[in-house]
């Protein structure tokens, strides 16, 4: 539909530039009428001079009358044919009015044909061209039996014979049909031509879409370089990747894009990853809110002629897959670590029952010294902190996946605040606030939870010595695939931590703390992450630590 208007704009244009050009010639026409008028006062043709004058002025008004028309008719092929047939008309007056069969104004005539081939095709020059032979034959014939008079002062009389008056109305009527087949034959050769053309062109149109829909859709950054190392194409998946607008990339550097490629590409070279030039090769990427690492595959670009013009860069985020590898690897330690822990346990609590169960027996039967008595309970600590060690390092290295079920996290809170007001970190100046919601059921293991809460909590109080607040809140929420999740707050008002031990306080035997096994964070978040669930920790030195938990409320479907 819009080539089809667009189509239909440009033959109104054409149409236009016809009124133009026979304007034109009309005017030619005056000047030469003008011309021989004022140079040739005495010349008998002068009643053929005001006859031009006449057929010029009338052209004038039909122009102006088909202006009109080509806004009121808006089929361009009626407009075409009424010019045309009037066109034919006016030449005919031209001839009569210069000396009829003697007029050179009859070539004129082909003029017609051919914007007529133009315009209306095979068909339409060949009912001009009859239009032309009949009035142009009729004009001669009733010329020459004497039914009209040629414009000239006094009498005139034909010098030529019936046979030669005869021979150049042939020659005209061939001359005309000749011409309409010409005419015809171009016009049409012309727009098969334009016909094959926009064919071509909508081909390579839809092929040159269909390669851009490719590049566009492939989920790699797609990016072409000249051999200045300058950025000449950027697809969707290389801004999203970036974060660079393709606009914005576009005939830069490649260096200023990615500052570390040149070097990197040059590493991998010296390396052989690649001939010519290098296949794969991986560097960072800071212009994103994040950090990410970028690997690249090179490629020629070559032109139809063989030339090297360029190069071709294909290119992924392997953040995550960097991500993933360090998970794998950490689970690997992880299971190694679990195994390691299983013998560790098994060889030290044979020997930690045996301390414990001979450290009682002697208390007993024996009857020991205040200072022996406190030596023995120092002994008996000493096995609870054993124990507790490889309680921690067995939940860390591997938390136990069974007997998990529906248990409620408020319960086991209030068991945790409870326990601790009995163990040596107790501080009673520490305000705890509790808001909890009314469903805070999660599925999962009893004792890990409680561990969990326990490590969290317990922290929470050794960072307030002095006195503070606890606060402790649960709500319901959204969690990772729109699954129900239980959200634990646990915020003190504490010492807070430093920021650069932020980044290592989950890692295992990593502690600030004198006595601290480094293992209590470590394991909320081992216990958290076998559970399916997320471990935050937000904190400000001075402003205390907010620890956030966030549990599934159902069994993950497998």
């Amino acid at each position: 539909m819009k080539n089809s208007r667009q189509e239909q704009k440009t033959v109104k244009a054409r149409v236009q530039w016809l009124i133009f050009f026979r304007i034109a010639i009309a005017s030619f026409l005056f000047g030469v009428a003008a011309i021989i008028q004022f140079r040739m006062p005495d010349s008998p043709s002068l009643h053929s001079i005001h006859a031009i004058y006449i057929i010029v002025g009338i052209t004038y008004l039909l122009s102006i009358l088909y202006v009109f028309l080509l806004k009121s008719i808006k089929n361009i092929s009626i407009n075409v044919y009424i010019q045309s047939l009037l066109d034919t008309l006016l030449v005919t007056g031209l001839v009569y009015s210069t000396g009829g069969i003697e007029s050179v104004y009859s070539t004129l005539y082909p003029l017609i044909i051919l914007y007529s081939a133009l315009f209306l095709g095979k068909n339409g020059a060949a009912f001009v061209a009859s239009a032309c032979s009949i009035f142009y034959g009729l004009l001669v014939d009733l010329e020459f039996y004497g039914a009209i008079q040629p414009i000239y002062g006094g009498t005139y009389q034909y010098s030529v014979e019936a046979g030669h008056v005869f021979l150049r109305i042939c020659i005209h009527v061939a001359s005309f049909y000749v011409v309409a087949l010409l005419a015809s034959f171009v016009v049409e050769m012309e727009r098969k031509t334009k016909a094959l053309l926009s064919e071509k062109e909508s081909a390579f149109d839809q092929l040159d879409i269909l390669h851009k829909s490719i590049i566009e859709s492939v989920g790699s950054g797609v990016m072409t370089v000249d051999l200045e190392g300058r950025i000449k194409s950027f697809n969707r998946a290389a801004e999203e990747i970036t974060g660079i607008p393709s606009s914005g990339a576009m005939d830069r550097i490649i260096d200023d894009i990615f500052p570390d490629f040149s070097g990197a590409m040059s590493s991998a070279t010296e390396r052989g990853e690649g001939s010519p030039v290098a296949r794969r090769f991986e560097i960072g990427l800071s212009s994103k809110r994040d950090a990410a690492t970028l690997g690249f595959s090179i490629y020629p670009l070559i032109d139809p002629e063989g030339n090297d013009i360029g190069r071709i860069f294909i290119f992924q985020d392997l953040t995550s897959i960097k991500k993933m590898e360090k998970e794998i690897e950490k689970s690997r330690r992880l299971a190694l670590m679990g195994e390691m822990s299983a013998a560790l346990a098994h060889e030290l609590r044979s020997p930690l029952a045996s301390i414990s169960g001979s450290i009682k027996l002697l208390t007993e039967d024996l009857k020991l010294e205040e200072s022996d008595r406190k030596l023995m309970e120092i002994i008996l600590m000493g096995k609870d902190q054993l124990e507790n060690l490889v309680r921690d390092f067995l939940l860390f290295a591997r938390p136990d996946t069974r007997d998990r079920c529906k248990i409620d996290v408020a319960g086991i809170m209030d068991e945790v605040l409870e326990s601790i007001r009995f163990s040596p970190g107790w501080n009673g100046n520490v305000e705890v606030v509790k808001n909890l919601c009314v469903q805070n059921e999660i599925y999962g293991n009893r004792t890990e939870i409680r561990q969990t809460l326990w490590n969290i909590v317990s922290n929470a109080f050794q960072a307030m010595p002095e006195g503070g607040t606890l606060e402790i809140e649960t709500r319901l929420d959204a969690g990772e695939d729109n699954r129900e999740a239980l959200e634990i707050f646990v915020r003190d008002t504490g010492c807070g931590i430093e920021e650069k031990h932020m980044k290592n306080v989950r890692e295992p035997f990593y502690t600030t703390k004198e006595k601290g096994t480094g293992l209590g964070l470590a394991v909320v978040s081992r216990i958290v992450e076998s559970h399916g669930g997320t471990f935050r920790i937000e904190s400000e030195p001075g402003n205390g630590t907010r620890c956030t938990i966030l549990l599934p409320v159902a069994e993950r479907s497998s």
